[in-house]
């Protein structure tokens, strides 16, 4: 086990009806004034934005609304944010969404609290002091991303050609609270649920096969994560409006990217960087559905470094028999379950499912690698050549 440092000071108000106490929450926390930050029509069609609107009216708070992020959350829309906060006096941001709009809250957070371009930091992998924090509340609307807890800040630059998606990794961009309500996730299309299943499963699975010799509790509570989303996911899918399968979704979202399933693990999370210069280049590409495709065609291709661990997780999570005389049989028996839960949920595994060919793929390298002078750090090095291999398995 590695050394490690567990922060994960986000205060979780989680359950039924929980929208009642955010004025309370967002005054007794020194708010007056709030941005409440949303993405699409959604959350005022199925009434959620009037009920948090009504709960900081309620508790003396004064708000400015700014709808409108989109999928992989623009810098462009986010200076336009950060503008508004400071014509308006915005003292809290309220992200009301899912994992793109609580990144959007997150990056107009840290541009108010440093006075700097968020891209400053999201380019350069520095990040802000750590008294440069602005507050940032969420009210989840879909269990996925995991940014509610997490110290990650996920932002596309659409202001340069091509467009670049980076990260920000960064204490100061953990919410100070988030309002879990799995009912607000009863209405998320099959598809969407899809992508939240795997980027929860993901956050987690990259944690877990990282080359690193046994962290067994940690491991234990990341395959019991695993089991829990694979089982919840098969009845969300069939059953939308089940409440208790939305609320482990919910709650696996949040454990699994707020660093608790990675306690004394390494962290280098490969497919993660595989897969942003894909949804950066092809903004139709969800950034679950990336994953779905790339996580299975990466794991075959580096299983051979670390084939007792591969087989471990084959065996644990997706219940392959164990062979101790050929233990890479369980590790590949593994991957190929996975793919067919994948499957099963309505998520792709190839390529072609993106609606990508191999005529886009020395773009996509040329990005992922900064034009081949960037490996992505995985068990080896992963460069152009073996990114393109990569990409072979997948098609």
């Amino acid at each position: 086990m590695q050394n490690f440092t567990y922060c994960a000071p986000t205060k979780v108000v989680f359950g039924r009806g929980v929208e009642e106490q955010i004025g309370p929450e967002l005054r007794a926390r020194g708010a007056s004034r709030v941005l409440v930050h949303f993405g699409g029509g959604s959350v005022k069609k199925n009434g959620l934005l009037d009920k948090v609107t009504a709960s900081l009216t309620a508790a003396g708070l004064t708000y400015v609304e700014l709808g409108g992020v989109q999928p992989n959350p623009k810098l462009s829309f986010i200076h336009e944010g950060i503008a508004l906060c400071r014509k308006e006096k915005v003292d809290f941001i309220l992200a009301v969404g899912g994992g793109s709009v609580i990144d959007s809250a997150k990056a107009i957070g840290v541009g108010l609290a440093t006075g700097n371009d968020p891209w400053q930091y999201a380019s350069t992998g520095t990040h802000p002091e750590a008294n440069e924090v602005f507050p940032v509340g969420t009210v989840l609307t879909i269990a996925a991303a995991g940014s509610e807890m997490s110290n990650s800040d996920v932002i596309t630059n659409d202001l340069v050609t091509p467009w670049v998606k980076q990260g920000i990794t960064s204490e100061t961009v953990r919410p100070v609270v988030s309002f879990l309500n799995p009912e607000n996730t009863f209405t998320v299309s099959k598809f969407q649920t899809g992508c939240g299943i795997v980027d929860i499963m993901m956050h987690t699975m990259e944690r877990y096969v990282t080359g690193q010799a046994d962290c067994q509790l940690t491991e234990r509570i990341a395959e019991a994560l695993l089991v829990s989303v694979r089982e919840a996911g098969r009845v969300a899918i069939a059953h939308p409006d089940d409440y208790e399968a939305r609320a482990t979704l919910m709650w696996a979202s949040s454990l699994s990217h707020n660093d608790l399933t990675g306690c004394g693990k390494i962290r280098k999370f490969p497919v993660h960087k595989l897969e942003h210069p894909i949804s950066a280049l092809h903004d139709s590409v969800s950034h679950g559905a990336g994953l779905s495709v790339l996580f299975p065609a990466w794991a075959q291709y580096v299983m051979q470094y670390d084939i007792p661990k591969f087989a471990q997780l084959a065996n644990r999570v997706w219940d392959c028999p164990m062979d101790f005389d050929h233990p890479e049989r369980t590790a590949q028996a593994g991957i190929q379950a996975m793919k067919r839960y994948f499957t099963e949920i309505g998520m792709p595994t190839r390529m072609s499912e993106l609606g990508l060919t191999p005529d886009d793929y020395d773009a996509i390298i040329d990005l992922t690698t900064a034009g081949g002078t960037k490996p992505v750090k995985s068990y080896i090095d992963l460069g152009p050549d073996e990114i393109r291999a990569i990409y072979a398995l997948a098609e």
